[in-house]
This record gives C-alpha cells, sequence and structure tokens, in this order.
C-alpha cells in the first residue's frame, strides 16, 4: 500500500481509518451537525462518538484527497441481530468543499462492492426530509424511498421526517 504522502495531486484514496483520523471525522460529522440536517444533533460530538460509530461497523473508511482527510464513511447491519445481516445501513459525510465531485459515489462504490463480497442483498440509508442534496444523490444511486416517518425529529425548530432509501444489489 502507498504511503497517503505519496499520492499524486488529486488522487482520492479510501483506506480504513486509523485513530489519527478521528479528529477529523469528529470535525467533519461537527460542520453538518451545526449548520445542516445532514447530521442530526444540534450540539457537537466528541470523541466517544467515534466508539458510537466503530460499533459493529463491517467496514469504515475515510477518503483521503491530497494526503488530507475529507470525506468518511461506513456500513453496520440494519440491525444487530443475524436475521438482518443480509442488509447494509450506511452512514457517511464529506468535507462541503469535496462534495459534487464524485467523491461520495467513489465511497458508496466501495460500501456496495464490500456488501456484495459479505453476500449482502440490499442497502439502507436514513436521512432528513430537509437535506435534500442527500436524497438527489440516493436517487442518482438507485436508491429508492421505502418509507417515512412523518415529523420524526426537529431540528433548528423545525420539524423534519425521516426519510428511509434502499438500493437492492
Amino acid at each position: 500500500m502507498k504511503n497517503s504522502m505519496q499520492h499524486p495531486e488529486g488522487e482520492t484514496v479510501i483506506r480504513e481509518v486509523r485513530e489519527s483520523d478521528y479528529d477529523t471525522i469528529i470535525a467533519i460529522f461537527n460542520y453538518y451537525a451545526a449548520t445542516s440536517c445532514a447530521a442530526y444533533p444540534e450540539i457537537p460530538v466528541n470523541d466517544r462518538f467515534i466508539a458510537f460509530l466503530r460499533e459493529g461497523a463491517f467496514a469504515f473508511y475515510v477518503l483521503e484527497r491530497e494526503a488530507h482527510v475529507v470525506g468518511f464513511g461506513l456500513m453496520k447491519p440494519l440491525l444487530p441481530f443475524p436475521a438482518f445481516m443480509t442488509t447494509g445501513m450506511l452512514t457517511y459525510f464529506i468535507q462541503p468543499e469535496y462534495t459534487h465531485m464524485h467523491l461520495g459515489k467513489k465511497l458508496l462504490d466501495r460500501l456496495t462492492d464490500d456488501a456484495k463480497k459479505m453476500g449482502m442483498t440490499s442497502l439502507v440509508a436514513n436521512m432528513a426530509s430537509k437535506n435534500r442534496s442527500s436524497i438527489r444523490f440516493h436517487l442518482h444511486q438507485g436508491f429508492t424511498e421505502v418509507g417515512r416517518l412523518h415529523n420524526a425529529g426537529s431540528k433548528f425548530g423545525e420539524p423534519f421526517d425521516m426519510i428511509w432509501m434502499q438500493k437492492m444489489l
């Protein structure tokens, strides 16, 4: 494996998360928590959040571009019971200045490949109805809306629906 300092300019590398990535992962997530409905919390998360992300994860990656972590993604079982091991639940966030560069698609493709190798039959993601960019992204990647919990949450004083999307593999 190449050292991240040797990546050609502009090359994006997807690699497993290292402990040295934790602060950047938290910073990326906290940006969205503070500024949008892409992340559900209204207050910043701390280092305990990494344990939550890692718990039960089948895959946990960072996107590295020009030797900097610019995003992260992971896949867990939908629920932690053997009956649900064929459905992966996805989480991913990309630094805002790196969105619309197809990096989310690269990360989703990697997670999809992993899911197929594990014998999974579908992937799911959930998002706030106010997160229109995530809804569009998932629709363009072959996901369909399979459920909606009306007024399931509230952020910045405004209610939102929780949308569940699924892609069959």
